[in-house]
């Protein structure tokens, strides 16, 4: 695979920057334009690497005299600057792409996406490989931009978080092993439909062929349905245990825990370091993604069995007075708060709350009367949150940032409650990102 000799990227943050340095290295003429300012750190980057930018505008001239346009997934598919280049019929990929097209040849590749728990599955998948003694690089959508890994020498296995946003304009993205966690309602501001934004996850597979493999979740409705698109091997990842049992996958089976890539190849897994249903998904799929590598069954199992969870998801702060604080503030969707507060085993004060994305609260509805008994509601969109459950709960109550979020809901919890920062929602109201939302909730928790 060729990188076109003119290469123009779109936005300033670590995907665009990665992918900068990436056309960079393979001596391309690159040129890079944010529409805002470019945070100080990837600016220094950008002079250092002799990379020509600009930042607060388009060269819309400039742009144009480029062979391919490299787009940020930040950046919507209608924005102004996007339009106009289409219109000149320029090439746009992803950062992804560009990575793609400069893998090594020999490498292979696994991308991982879906609504919720691509980041765990990413990560463990990412720890069973290096404690295999693979030579393995891990980033994407998570961490370090996908151009970065690409630049490295002697990797074997590139193991990346996919967004549904990257995979938009991807013209030939074909890993090795595509995994689809699951499929929910999210991003409806962005795709405007359900429809669109489950064509875009199913972009992972779009290019796969028949010696690739695709690994599903195969009690999600939406995947089902759609699961004709596939020309992949096929691999279900079940929660419950299956009737009948499938022929390859992985699924509970009674007390323990089946991995099966064929007939000669059955294993059997006796715990996992992460309870909860949808964190039995998580292993499974990395197990079995591992075992698709060839990673030994004693060090899958091994690895399935003492993994740490990842910080901001269902992340244990610790205990004040008897109360456990758990921060889970990178579940921005109604799914990934579902799965958070079904996982509760006392009585949960909730906070929850930032910029709405469309979100659908009925699902919830059972499950917080069941579960909660009292919510403190944080953030911009503060009426749709009162609507769905200020009825819904004992008490309710709303605060202005987070100082006040942690005390309010120290002072509804009592010795033995759970206190869980859940958010439902993203993080841009009062926060920089999703982490930034989870640290100060942590650093809050720490000062009571």
């Amino acid at each position: 695979m060729s990188i076109p000799q003119n290469v123009a990227i779109l936005g300033g943050g670590e995907a665009g920057v990665a992918s900068a340095l990436l056309a960079k290295w393979h001596g391309s003429e690159v040129f890079l334009s944010d529409h805002g300012e470019i945070q100080a750190h990837y600016r220094s980057e950008l002079q250092s690497n002799n990379i020509p930018f600009e930042e607060n505008g388009h060269d819309l001239e400039r742009l144009s005299k480029a062979d391919v346009v490299i787009k940020s997934p930040g950046i919507p598919q209608d924005a102004a600057v996007v339009l106009t280049l289409r219109e000149q019929h320029l090439p746009i990929w992803s950062d992804i792409e560009l990575a793609y097209q400069s893998k090594p040849e020999g490498s292979q590749l696994v991308a991982i996406t879906g609504s919720n728990g691509k980041t765990t599955v990413t990560t463990w998948l990412g720890h069973i490989l290096e404690k295999s003694g693979a030579s393995v690089r891990v980033g994407g959508n998570i961490g370090t931009g996908a151009g970065r890994l690409m630049m490295e020498s002697g990797v074997d296995i590139y193991v990346l978080e996919v967004s549904s946003f990257q995979l938009e304009d991807c013209p030939s993205f074909r890993p090795d092993i595509a995994i689809l966690t699951n499929i929910t309602p999210d991003h409806m501001d962005r795709h405007g439909s359900l429809e669109a934004y489950v064509d875009a996850k199913f972009q992972v597979t779009k290019h796969q062929m028949a010696s690739d493999a695709f690994l599903y979740d195969a009690e999600d409705p939406l995947i089902l349905s759609e699961l004709q698109r596939v020309k992949a091997n096929t691999y279900p990842i079940y929660r419950n245990e299956p009737q009948p049992i499938p022929a390859v996958g992985a699924y509970p089976l009674g007390d323990s825990y089946r991995i099966q890539t064929s007939d000669n190849d059955i294993m059997t897994i006796e715990q996992l370091a992460l309870q909860g249903k949808h964190n039995t998904s998580n292993a499974l799929a990395a197990g079995l993604s591992a075992r698709l590598l060839q990673v030994r069954n004693d060090m899958v199992r091994e690895t399935l069995a003492h993994f740490d969870n990842l910080a901001h998801r269902m992340e244990s702060v610790g205990h004040i007075h008897g109360i456990h604080f758990i921060n889970d503030s990178k579940a921005t969707n109604v799914n990934a708060t579902y799965y958070a507060i079904e996982s509760m085993k006392a009585p949960t004060v909730w906070i929850v709350g930032g910029v709405d994305k469309g979100n659908d609260y009925s699902e919830l509805f059972k499950l917080v009367e069941r579960h909660v008994k009292g919510i403190v509601a944080i953030g911009s969109d503060l009426k749709a949150i009162r609507t769905a459950f200020a009825e819904r709960v004992p008490f309710f109550s709303e605060a202005d940032n987070m100082v006040d979020a942690v005390k309010y809901a120290y002072q509804l919890a009592e010795k033995g409650d759970n206190v869980l920062l859940s958010p439902c929602c993203a993080s841009f109201d009062l926060f920089t990102s999703y982490e930034d939302r989870g640290d100060q909730f942590k650093l809050q928790v720490r000062q009571l």
